[in-house]
């Protein structure tokens, strides 16, 4: 039996007659493919990336496994419609927190239409992408206890300035998130950013591999973190802390050339990670407004 997925944060949602991604409770995620070429430039990603020998299987293990593309009844109700076949990301977690961070000052790929430049271009300049390289698309994050979630709604994330993405970085590691909690405690901090499996070090693996990979440029490609809230309670986050890449519809080719744009911003993510490692309790000021030079923290 397919339903819309529990633990999604981003996205459009398969409720109320829209187009969404479906789950099948046994480890699968059907995301419908978008009506224009958007859709077929994802599943020819996805396809070409998965057996690419290019690829190291460590590198390729932060991405969703693809399992080819199925026709399946769309969740809009308009009938039949082509779903790519991925990995579950969430499968197995019970009360999970997740974020869902947009990487890249630049969003829109070269080819973009003008229409759709334009588009991208309002997002990254009202958005914390152009400061800060990155932005938060999409955050859920899990109270403890029977206390339920925090998960500010969407518009409220558009707005975010660097001194609120900051201040949800705390509070995706916090035991008391919630907004109106003062400071964020960051109480699991050192369990889900720090340590051998730690967010952190899955992080500078990944760099390790942008610095030098030129295959691909990913646009508007998501970085989305995920950890078991149970097990952090009990102190044993270990493999349960997931760092994983979605969202291909704007793979370039990378002709040779580093990805820097994409490098840039998840550096200037791990910065904003190490600090808090460095320091939980620091005062939440706001930045100074960048440039903070986020292409050059690596």
């Amino acid at each position: 039996m397919l339903s819309a997925p529990e633990h999604q944060v981003a996205g459009h949602r398969a409720a109320e007659g829209q187009l969404g991604p479906l789950v099948d409770g046994a480890g699968l995620f059907y995301k419908p493919l978008q009506g224009d070429d958007r859709g077929a430039h994802e599943a020819a990603f996805y396809s070409s990336f998965s057996s690419d020998p290019r690829v190291p299987p460590h590198v390729r293990a932060f991405f969703p496994g693809f399992h080819g593309t199925q026709l399946l009844p769309a969740s809009d109700g308009s009938g039949p419609h082509p779903h790519l076949v991925l990995d579950d990301l969430a499968v197995g977690l019970r009360r999970p927190s997740l974020i869902d961070l947009k990487i890249g000052a630049r969003t829109w790929y070269p080819s973009a239409s003008d229409e759709y430049f334009r588009k991208c271009l309002k997002k990254d300049r009202d958005s914390t992408s152009l400061a800060l390289g990155f932005r938060v698309s999409g955050v859920r994050i899990h109270q403890g206890g029977d206390a339920g979630f925090w998960q500010p709604d969407r518009d409220a994330i558009r707005r975010f300035t660097a001194k609120d993405v900051r201040r949800t970085l705390r509070q995706f590691v916090s035991s008391n998130p919630s907004s109106d909690a003062d400071p964020p405690d960051c109480a699991f901090a050192s369990t889900v950013y720090g340590g051998s499996n730690g967010v952190l070090a899955q992080l500078l693996e990944l760099k390790a591999w942008f610095e030098d990979q030129t295959l691909f440029h990913f646009y508007s490609a998501s970085v989305l973190v995920m950890y078991e809230m149970e097990e952090v309670e009990a102190g044993r986050a270990g493999g349960e802390v997931r760092v994983k890449l979605v969202d291909f519809a704007h793979v370039m080719e990378g002709n040779g050339i580093i990805d820097h744009n994409f490098l840039g911003g998840l550096c200037s993510l791990i910065k904003f990670i190490s600090e808090i490692l460095t320091d939980p309790d620091e005062c939440l000021v706001e930045p100074k407004k960048a440039h903070l030079s986020f292409e050059n923290e690596c």
